[in-house]
Parts: C-alpha cells; sequence; structure tokens
C-alpha cells in the first residue's frame, strides 16, 4: 500500500494477503482495504495500468473485506466511486448501476455528480439501452438532488446533457425538453444559461437538442400550434443551436397559414439577419411568397413593401412567378384589370411566363362590377395562345363574369361553354388528367351552378325577346345544358375512370417512397400559387 503496490504489480499479492487475514479471522484495516481497492484501478478501459490488476482484482478485494461478518471492512464512499466509474467506463453499465444503488440505498451514502456522470455519460455513449439512464437519474434524485439545481456545476451539466442525448435516443421528445428546462432554472451559471451550456455542452448533445428542437417543431406544425413552433424555435436560437432550413421554413409558413403576418415577418427578417452573419442559409423565395401573401390577406401594406424590400436585397430580385400572381391577386380584388394586364406584359418582359393561375387571377378582375366578360374571353385567347391552357377553375371564373344579364354576356358564355366542351373531349382523349381540378378542364360542382344560372339568364331575355327563341334554344341553351347534365354523361364516367387510375398509380409509388419534410416543403409553392386564384373571387372556388 505504501509503495502505491508498485504500478499494481503488486495488486494480486495483497488481494491474497487480504484473503488470507479473512480467513484466518482478521480484520483487515478500512486504510489498508480502501487504499489498495482504489490504487490497483487505473485508467485503461479495464481498469488495469498496463495490463496489471483492474477491476476484477478490486472486485474480490471488495467481496474479500465484505465476506467477514464477524469483522466487516468499512469501505468509504470514494472507494465505491471509483469502482462504479470504472465499472461504467468498462461498459458494465447494469453492475455499475447496482454499486451505484448500493452506495445510495443500502449505505445511504451520497456519491458525488462526478459519479453520476461518468455513469450517464457510459449509459447514452455505449450501451444499445438508453433507458438505463432513468434508473440512474433515479438515483440522483434519491441522494436529495434536485435536477433543478445541478446544471449549476459541470457534473450536473453532463448528467442532463446525457438525459437529452437519452431522451432522443428514445424519441421522447417531452422528456428531452424537460431536461433543457431544468438545466435553465439552475442558478450560478452567469453570464450563460444552464440550457445553453448543456445544449452545447458536447457534439452530441449539440446534436441531441438540435434533433429534440426539430421533432417538437414538426409536432407543433403538424398539430398547426403556431404559438408553440415560435416558441420550440426562439429556444432553439437562445440556446445557440442552428435550426435547419426545413426547421425556419415549417415555422414561418405555419404562422402565414394562420394568417399571422406580424410574427411571420418578424421570423422571416431574423433568419434574413442571421442569414447576413453568415450564421444560417439564404431564406428560399418560396418563404417571402408566403409571408407577402399572408401580409396581402391581413391587409398590412406596410408589411408587404417590407418584406418585398427584404426579398429585393436578399436575392437581388423583384421577385418570381409566385410573387406576381399575388400581386395580382390585390388587383383582382380590386377589379383593376387594366393593372392586371399591365402586370403581365412586366412579366413577359422580365423573361417570366405566366401560368395559368396567373390568367386565372386577372380573368377574376373581370367578375367585379361591372363585369367585363368580353376582357374576360380576351384574356383566354392569349393565355392559349401562349399555350397555356386553361383549367376549370379559369372556366369557372370566365363564366361567372357573364354573368351580367347583357345579351353579350351569354351569347359569350356559350361559345365559352362550347370551347369548354372540346377541350374536355380533348383531354379525355389525350389520357392527361390529373388528380385535382388544377390542372384537369372536367366539370366540377360550381361549373353546374354556373352553368344553370346561365341557363336562368339566356331564359329571361328570352322572355323579354332580347333573345330569339329558336335561336337560343339550339345555340346557347345547348351547350349551357350540357354542361349542366355533364356529371351523367359518358364523358364524366370516362373523366371518372382516368382519375382514379391516376390516382392508383399515384399511391402506388407513395407507398414506396418515405415522405420526408424536405418533399412537403417542395409543396408550398404550388399550393401558395393556387390558393391566390382560388381565394381571388367565389368564382375561382373549387
Amino acid at each position: 500500500m505504501q509503495s502505491r503496490l508498485h504500478g499494481a504489480r503488486a495488486a494480486e499479492p495483497a488481494r491474497r494477503a487480504m484473503e488470507e487475514m479473512i480467513s484466518h479471522g482478521y480484520m483487515v484495516p478500512s486504510e489498508i482495504a480502501n487504499s489498495c481497492i482504489k490504487d490497483c484501478l487505473g485508467f485503461e478501459k479495464d481498469g488495469s495500468h498496463e495490463g496489471f490488476a483492474g477491476i476484477d482484482t478490486a472486485l474480490a478485494m471488495l467481496a474479500a473485506v465484505e465476506l467477514s461478518e464477524e469483522n466487516p471492512t468499512p469501505i468509504f464512499v470514494d472507494t465505491y466511486e471509483k469502482l462504479i466509474t470504472t465499472l461504467a467506463n468498462e461498459g458494465s453499465i447494469d453492475h455499475a448501476l447496482q454499486m451505484l444503488r448500493t452506495t445510495v440505498v443500502d449505505k445511504a451514502d451520497t456519491p458525488s455528480l462526478k459519479v453520476f456522470a461518468d455513469v450517464a455519460s457510459a449509459c447514452v455513449e455505449g450501451s444499445d439501452e438508453p433507458e438505463k439512464l432513468m434508473t440512474g437519474l433515479a438515483y440522483v434524485k434519491a441522494t436529495g438532488y434536485e435536477l433543478d439545481n445541478i446544471a449549476s456545476t459541470v457534473d450536473g451539466r453532463s448528467i442532463l446533457a446525457a438525459g437529452v442525448i437519452a431522451a432522443e435516443k428514445m424519441n421522447n421528445i417531452g422528456l428531452g425538453l424537460r431536461f433543457l428546462t431544468a438545466a435553465s432554472q439552475a442558478e450560478g451559471c452567469e453570464p450563460d444559461r444552464g440550457d445553453t451550456l448543456v445544449a452545447n455542452l458536447s457534439p452530441a448533445s449539440q446534436r441531441a437538442c438540435t434533433i429534440i428542437h426539430r421533432r417538437a417543431i414538426l409536432k407543433a406544425v403538424e398539430n398547426g400550434s403556431w404559438k408553440l413552433a415560435v416558441k420550440l424555435l426562439e429556444l432553439m436560437l437562445e440556446r445557440g443551436l442552428t435550426p435547419s432550413p426545413s426547421v425556419w421554413r415549417n415555422v414561418v409558413i405555419l404562422c402565414t397559414k394562420e394568417e399571422k403576418s406580424r410574427k411571420a415577418t418578424a421570423l422571416l427578417l431574423d433568419w434574413i439577419d442571421l442569414y447576413n452573419q453568415e450564421r444560417a442559409e439564404k431564406p428560399p423565395l418560396r418563404v417571402f411568397n408566403s409571408v407577402v401573401n399572408a401580409c396581402e390577406v391581413c391587409g398590412e401594406e406596410e408589411l408587404t413593401v417590407r418584406v418585398l424590400d427584404a426579398m429585393k436585397e436578399t436575392h437581388d430580385t423583384e421577385g418570381n412567378l409566385i410573387t406576381f400572381n399575388i400581386a395580382l391577386k390585390r388587383l383582382a380584388k380590386q377589379g383593376n384589370s387594366m393593372a392586371c394586364e399591365g402586370i403581365i406584359i412586366g412579366m413577359l418582359q422580365g423573361g417570366i411566363e405566366p401560368s395559368v393561375v396567373t390568367y386565372t387571377t386577372a380573368i377574376a378582375s373581370c367578375v367585379a362590377d361591372p363585369k367585363k366578360s368580353d376582357v374576360a374571353i380576351e384574356w383566354i385567347k392569349r393565355m392559349k395562345s401562349r399555350l397555356v391552357q386553361p383549367n376549370v377553375i379559369t372556366y369557372n371564373t370566365a363564366f361567372a363574369s357573364c354573368l351580367d344579364g347583357t345579351i353579350e354576356g351569354t351569347k359569350r358564355a356559350s361559345e365559352l361553354a362550347v370551347g369548354m366542351i372540346n377541350d374536355i373531349k380533348s383531354q379525355l382523349d389525350a389520357g392527361i388528367l390529373s388528380k385535382d381540378d388544377y390542372t384537369n378542364i372536367i366539370p366540377n360542382f360550381y361549373t353546374r351552378t354556373l352553368a344553370k344560372s346561365l341557363v336562368e339568364q339566356a331564359d329571361a331575355q328570352m322572355k323579354k325577346g332580347e333573345l330569339d327563341e329558336d335561336d337560343a334554344e339550339s345555340t346557347i341553351r345547348g351547350p349551357f345544358l350540357e354542361l349542366v347534365d355533364f356529371l351523367n354523361s359518358d364523358l364524366a364516367q370516362l373523366a371518372e375512370k382516368q382519375k382514379q387510375y391516376v390516382k392508383d398509380q399515384l399511391d402506388d409509388k407513395e407507398a414506396d417512397i418515405e415522405t420526408t419534410i424536405e418533399n412537403a416543403e417542395e409543396e408550398v409553392d404550388e399550393e401558395l400559387e393556387y390558393s391566390v386564384a382560388i381565394s381571388t373571387h367565389r368564382a375561382a372556388m373549387v
């Protein structure tokens, strides 16, 4: 003992001497027993000194002195601490936890937080059963340590960091956030916060904390809880974690969907600020468009200008197709068809090709009083000349512009109906049906409602003598009635079969592909683009 067992080379002779003393009824002095047990534990994985002694020898010494029922040798808490740490480092987690229980429960001793930290780290580093850490945490509480206070020490932070790592491995989001909340309440961490120190204690803890927050935010987004999503994002930033672009996008877009334009704008500007500091990736155009659209919906014109200015500064552009569609929406609601035409001309001059949504939104400007069916018809001609195919929403919107009580409106609507029926036949013959109304020309319920209204308008004009009854019956009412009865026609049955085929094909394809956050985000552009036309006027509703 006095020569520290010669680097553990004398550990085995010391063990045999201790066993001989016990067998002859002698008590091994506590100082000698504790020193010998501790000194035969080294820093190699198995606790040995260059291959000598180690954890097995130390456990044998412990067993020898504990076997003496008449003269048991007291084992000090620091001896148990070294044994427990060595067992944990060796990977004997169960044995380490068992000895920890003996120390805390049976002997009522209080090991240092360093021992609990060593066991906790071992539970998450080399064990496939992270739930074992929960047993260790139970012993932490049994000794009187409070999780809300231990983050004031390095060892306490190590325990909480291991807890977060274990929670991530078990996919227990609430538990991981609970550990970080406990760390945030610890005093004595100034100028930092306990949760910040825990989150950034190691690459493993940083990764686990980032994943925990990301999963929690995704869950909040799925539930539509925008306040919770925003709070979690703010906590990520406060804790020194770096949200991925997908996390930023999910939270900002959730706020826009909930029409929280001010919060969405604030988040986007924060994102831009971090990008300028090279601490985040550049916000994509789709996010700017979503926020601009939310500001438009909420009537926040000042915010709209501010976001557009930020977009120009960040991306060095006035916007893309969706940006212009959003601008068209405001003008369409005001019935300003001339301004809509100006924007579309500007798009073409800027090399941006208008989409079916662009033209449909422009047509929606013709629905506001006074209705301009002639302009609506002209827009349909223009879009076809640029090989942009009208869809059912486009036709519905144009039909609505013809419900103005005039003979001209009725005749134009009849021409539209003929054109729509021909386009339906062409689409079915080509077999290019999609699963939704955004690319299809197939009449829907609202088409039927509009066609009925147009029939009533034509009938009223015939009663007044404004339309020749024979001429109207054969050339005007016929196309309207064909749309009214479309759902019972052979064309409708063929369309339904094609739709079902497309749906089955898509379902089979999606069954083999794991849905990811990134895939869902790719739909944001399309969803926002179509929402522009749909929300412009009831005529554009599906």
